[in-house]
């Protein structure tokens, strides 16, 4: 009975240590949302299709033209800081002062959009960017490299947000923004060029989560659909532009639908978080630290 009991702990304890890994790279994806709505008060529900169109690039820089993980990751996320861009200048910006239904709804068109095109173009066949990493054994428990690289990017990707939000005048401007658009539009700040910056920050942090999702699951069109309901849920249980709730939230569905798969199957892990936010809305219904306005 003893040894039995040792054994479930060890799973556990690896169940325990796999959700905080995955939550970094959840936390990652809840951030850019987040730092997107907190600013120009849009939510993007497009915002995992930019993620699988960073993975599509990283898979035919890497596989089509031989270039470099490490010299394609950069470049994928220029790229999709640049569509994050022009998201905002083409579909976004015509639209601030519409009702949000209506930008809810262009997004959502977008998102079709970027779907369609991605079957059209691609096809609808799993693709694997053909990368094996070596899996780290520490005692009984083992842990894969391609996550434990994942959350340390992650990690790494979010310290470098909060220092140029908080070190730079920019970084500054986009605060004070999220905090009362009128007062710093009378101050002189061009919110339109603030609004512009922060979407590419967005779309940038977009493709970060592709170059690093791309490492453990495969590319296919509708691959987005895997994160973008979860990213969703875990914004607005944290409060939709709430940078340390999301951050928390991130952790709390990560280690859910971690611990439902040690009991169950992982499906059922997902199970549990939609069922725990369901419950946590009626507790909560803004969320575990709503921001207030």
């Amino acid at each position: 009975m003893q040894a039995v009991l040792d054994i479930f702990d060890i799973y556990l304890l690896e169940a325990v240590i796999n959700g905080i890994l995955l939550g970094g790279v959840l936390a990652l994806l809840a951030l850019g949302l987040n730092l997107i709505f907190g600013v120009i008060d849009v939510t993007w529900i497009c915002y995992a299709e930019l993620v699988m169109i960073g993975m599509y690039a990283m898979y035919f820089m890497v596989q089509y033209y031989g270039i470099s993980y490490f010299i394609a990751a950069p470049l994928t996320i220029l790229l999709v800081a640049i569509l994050g861009a022009l998201l905002h200048y083409l579909v976004i910006a015509p639209l601030l002062t519409a009702p949000p239904i209506n930008q809810l709804l262009a997004t959502g068109g977008v998102l079709f959009v970027l779907q369609s095109f991605a079957t059209v173009a691609f096809g609808i066949d799993f693709r694997n960017l053909g990368i094996r990493l070596p899996v780290l054994a520490f005692g009984d428990m083992n842990f894969s490299y391609a996550r434990l690289l994942s959350f340390l990017a992650a990690l790494v990707g979010m310290v470098a947000v909060y220092l140029f939000m908080t070190r730079t005048f920019t970084g500054t401007a986009i605060r004070a923004i999220s905090q009362d658009r009128q007062i710093m539009a009378l101050m002189g700040v061009d919110t339109k060029r603030i609004y512009l910056i922060t979407s590419a920050i967005g779309g940038g942090l977009a493709g970060l989560a592709a170059c690093l999702l791309v490492l453990q699951y495969d590319v296919h069109p509708f691959v987005g659909l895997s994160f973008g309901p979860i990213t969703f849920l875990i914004c607005v249980l944290g409060g939709l532009g709430n940078f340390i709730g999301g951050f928390i939230a991130a952790f709390v569905f990560a280690e859910i639908i971690s611990l439902g798969g040690l009991f169950s199957d992982l499906e059922w892990g997902y199970v549990l978080a939609f069922a725990f936010f369901i419950v946590m809305m009626f507790i909560r219904p803004a969320g575990l630290l709503a921001r207030r306005r």
